[in-house]
């Protein structure tokens, strides 16, 4: 399956942080470690790791902004086919630069993400 392999971002409100932590994990294969803590640990750096975690609602550490997450993928159209399959929607459009390419989708609550497949 295609899936995401990093993060370039950050952390987002929800209104059931559990539930959509859940679906992320199966349906972008994220992986969750065994305290439920999402961590994408960095090739080739002895402690690197990018953490990702959704918010509750009412936390005030974003304002009142929501974050739009960053994931680097493997497969991007791949990707795209399989949120499709089970129903999530998918932005069309495709941008192309010499460093990848970039697409956007929603979760089920409505975040907006995006998918970067470098080159």
């Amino acid at each position: 399956m295609a899936k995401a392999t990093g993060i370039g971002g950050s952390f987002f409100k929800a209104r059931d942080p559990e539930a959509l932590q859940a679906w992320y994990v199966e349906h972008l294969g994220l992986p969750q470690e065994e305290d439920g803590a999402v961590v994408f640990h960095w090739a080739g750096e002895a402690n690197g790791a990018t953490v990702w975690a959704p918010f509750p609602e009412e936390t005030d550490y974003f304002g009142d902004n929501r974050s739009m997450v960053n994931f680097r993928v493997d497969d991007l159209d791949g990707l795209r086919d399989h949120l499709r399959a089970i129903g999530a929607e998918v932005d069309d459009l495709t941008q192309e630069h010499p460093f990848g390419r970039f697409g956007w989708a929603y979760d089920p609550e409505g975040n907006r993400f995006e998918m970067w497949e470098p080159s």
